[in-house]
């Protein structure tokens, strides 16, 4: 029972790195560019549905729902105002520029009198529900899913499916694919390059935004929330960097890596347990489990 509930655990987190990955791949496939904003943006996210519910009083469906379009919206008017003028520039650029984006925005909200410095819980309808299954009369042998752990799982397959349908059957889908193998070609066959790297930053944000409001219930809602950016960038990493399949893998093996080695394994190894992953993988197979193998001619 005990190794089932640390499988179930470790497959909730990697979930939530999964999707934080998701919205990594989504950039660079469009963009080319890597965003270390992912996590701040998944922590606005958060607050975004703790403000609709707890002071605009909402109700929980509906303030999910406003929270995730808002940062759609926001990561686009964030890319049509801050990214495109840098683009083209070096990549370190880049990467500095969202990096000072996400503290920018942990700034912001700590300024925020009476909640961005403080801890808090976002009052979601399944909060601390359990399901015991087995064991005796007592409780004793049973095996207890976490609800909350459960709706991340539920959630994060059902945004898959949802994303596969978009990029499989949409037109919208099939020309951000097109876009992201080859944005000239894709400008000269008349797709609006720009506009569709532009909804490229709002999905990822509303990806962030949705992982945030998952993981909310379990780790609270605060300032520097965000940090988790770091372990999902190795799961984006391990997985394949230009895969959105690869993502969620790496996302599930780094959540569950986490899970076990923080109960077996010493103190300490958790913490560190992602980025040894990332090390062995870069030995192994450098561009990831569903990364393309990319040779150059020279």
């Amino acid at each position: 029972m005990q190794f089932l509930q640390l499988l179930i655990s470790g497959v909730a987190q990697g979930c939530i790195y999964g999707l934080i990955a998701l919205g990594f791949v989504l950039i660079y496939k469009a963009t080319e560019t890597v965003s270390f904003a992912q996590g701040e943006l998944m922590m606005l996210g958060a607050f975004g549905g703790l403000v609709g519910m707890t002071l605009l009083g909402m109700p929980y469906w509906a303030a999910m729902l406003v929270a995730v379009l808002g940062m759609a919206v926001f990561g686009m008017l964030l890319e049509r105002l801050v990214i495109r003028p840098i683009l083209g520039q070096p990549a370190f650029s880049i990467v500095m520029l969202t990096i000072g984006i996400g503290y920018v925005a942990r700034g912001l909200i700590t300024m925020v009198p009476g909640m961005g410095t403080d801890t808090q819980a976002l009052p979601v309808p399944y909060k601390d529900e359990i399901i015991k299954i087995g064991g005796n009369a007592m409780g004793i042998g049973a095996l207890v899913l976490n609800i909350e752990h459960m709706v991340v799982i539920g959630a994060t397959g059902v945004l898959c499916v949802l994303l596969f349908a978009l990029f499989r059957y949409s037109k919208l889908g099939i020309a951000m694919q097109a876009a992201s193998q080859n944005q000239l070609a894709a400008y000269y066959m008349g797709i609006p390059v720009q506009r569709l790297n532009g909804l490229a930053w709002g999905l990822a944000a509303a990806v962030a935004a949705i992982a945030g409001l998952l993981l909310a219930p379990i780790t609270f809602v605060h300032a520097n929330m965000g940090f988790i950016g770091l372990k999902a960038f190795p799961a984006a990493v391990v997985g394949g960097f230009g895969s959105l399949p690869g993502a969620i893998v790496g996302g599930l093996v780094i959540g569950l890596v986490e899970s076990f080695s923080g109960f077996y394994l010493p103190d300490g190894f958790k913490d560190t347990a992602a980025y040894i992953v990332v090390l062995v993988m870069l030995m192994v197979k450098p561009n990831g489990l569903f990364g393309d193998t990319l040779r150059k001619k020279v």
